[in-house]
C-alpha cells in the first residue's frame, strides 16, 4: 500500500489518468473547504513511491476533477467559487481556461466518454450544465431545482446523462429529446420509495434506512448499459435499472456506519463496486449478481420486489478521517484503485488483498 500526504490540504476527489497507468490527479481544499485555498496535485507512482509531479493552487476550494479524454495532459476542477477550471500539467501556475455561471459551488464535473468534446458539471445551484472545452459558454443547461452532488454521461452513450441530488431522486436525461417539454429529463426515480414488503426467508432494507435523504453519489454500471448505483446520507446503496424504474431498487448493499460519499464500479468485472464513506472506510462490495453475465439481468419481476442483498467483500480502513473520493486503475490486473480523504492522505492499494 503506498501513501501520499496532500500536507495542508484535505483531499475531495481521485482520479487516475485514462492515459497513463502511473499517474494520479486530486482535488483538496484547505479548512475542509469550508474557507481557504484549492490544490490541484498531479501524482506519478514510481518505484520509491508517489511522488508529486506538479501541483496548481486556487483561490477556492477544489470539490472534484475529471481527466480530459482527448487531452492527456490537462485536467478539469470543480471549484466552490461556481468556476470550472482546465489546467495543462504541461504549463505552469495559472489554468488554461475557466468557465463561470453556476451561481454556487460546483460540486461534480465529468468527461463525456463517448463524445469526448463534450463534459459536463453540477452545482449547488440546482443545475447541469453541458460544456465544450471550445466554447467560452454551456451549451444546455439542466435544472434539478434541487442542491445536485453529482452528475455524469453515461459511459455507453454520447446524449444520455444522470444526476443525483439532495430531494432524493436519481434524473436521467436524454439530450436528442425535445428541450421544450421537459428540458430533456426522460427519467426521475425517487431513490427512497417506500420499501415493498420483505420475502419471506430473505432480509430487507431496515426501516430506518428509507427514509428520504440526500443522495451523494451515483455511478453507470460500466457492463450492463441500463444499471446505476446510487447512495448518500442513509448509508444505503442501491442499484436501479432505468429500464424498469417502477420495479424500485434490485440490489441493495448495507454496512457503512455513517453517510457515503463515492461509488465506482469496477472497470474489469461487472459485479464488484467500491465506496467511500464517511466512517473512514473504503468497501468492496458484490452486488449479487453473476460476475459471468455482462449483458442483461432479470427484469421478469412484473412489479416491486425485495431488492437483492449485496454483500460486502472487504475493507480498507487506514484512514483517520472522512473518506472523500476512490477510484480504480483501468490499466493492469484488476484490483488496483486510489482513496483519498480529509486526512491529507492519498492511499494507492490492492483491493484484493483486503478482500482476502
Amino acid at each position: 500500500m503506498l501513501h501520499f500526504r496532500t500536507q495542508g490540504f484535505n483531499g475531495s476527489a481521485v482520479k487516475y489518468s485514462p492515459f497513463f497507468d502511473n499517474r494520479l490527479a486530486v482535488s483538496t481544499s484547505a479548512n475542509f473547504g469550508l474557507v481557504g485555498n484549492g490544490r490541484l496535485f498531479i501524482l506519478e507512482l514510481t518505484p520509491n513511491g508517489i511522488v508529486p509531479l506538479k501541483w496548481f493552487t486556487t483561490q477556492d476550494a477544489l470539490y472534484d476533477l475529471a481527466w480530459s479524454e482527448i487531452h492527456e495532459s490537462q485536467v478539469l476542477t470543480a471549484s466552490g467559487d461556481g468556476s470550472i477550471k482546465l489546467f495543462d500539467t504541461n504549463l505552469n501556475e495559472f489554468p488554461i481556461q475557466n468557465w463561470k455561471e453556476h451561481n454556487r459551488e460546483v460540486f461534480s464535473v465529468h468527461w463525456n466518454l463517448v463524445s469526448k468534446d463534450r463534459f459536463l458539471s453540477s452545482s449547488w445551484d440546482g443545475t447541469v450544465r453541458v460544456w465544450s472545452p471550445h466554447r467560452p459558454h454551456s451549451l444546455v443547461t439542466l435544472p434539478t431545482h434541487s442542491c445536485t452532488y453529482s452528475a455524469s454521461f453515461a459511459p455507453h452513450s454520447p446524449d444520455i446523462l444522470s444526476c443525483v441530488s439532495s430531494d432524493s431522486h436519481l434524473r436521467v436525461y436524454d439530450l436528442r429529446t425535445p428541450a421544450s417539454a421537459s428540458n430533456h429529463l426522460t427519467l426521475q426515480i425517487p431513490i427512497h420509495a417506500s420499501p415493498s414488503p420483505p420475502i419471506p426467508g430473505k432480509p430487507g432494507i431496515p426501516p430506518a434506512a428509507c427514509p428520504p435523504s440526500e443522495a451523494l453519489t451515483h455511478d453507470w454500471n460500466k457492463y450492463r448499459p441500463s444499471v446505476v448505483a446510487t447512495a448518500g446520507v442513509d448509508r444505503t446503496i442501491r442499484t436501479f435499472d432505468i429500464r424498469a424504474p417502477q420495479q424500485g431498487p434490485i440490489a441493495a448493499m448495507i454496512g457503512h456506519e455513517y453517510a457515503v460519499r463515492k461509488l465506482a464500479w469496477s472497470p474489469h468485472l461487472p459485479n464488484i463496486l467500491l465506496s467511500a464513506g464517511y466512517d473512514m472506510t473504503c468497501r468492496a462490495w458484490s452486488d449479487g449478481s453473476d460476475a459471468n453475465t455482462i449483458g442483461d439481468i432479470d427484469l421478469m419481476r412484473s412489479g416491486p420486489a425485495s431488492p437483492v442483498m449485496g454483500m460486502e467483500l472487504g475493507r480498507m480502513g487506514r484512514h483517520t478521517e472522512f473518506v472523500t473520493g476512490v477510484d480504480w486503475c483501468l490499466f493492469g490486473s484488476e484490483g488496483w484503485c486510489a482513496s483519498v480523504g480529509w486526512d491529507e492522505s492519498v492511499y494507492v492499494w490492492d483491493v484484493r488483498a483486503v478482500m482476502g
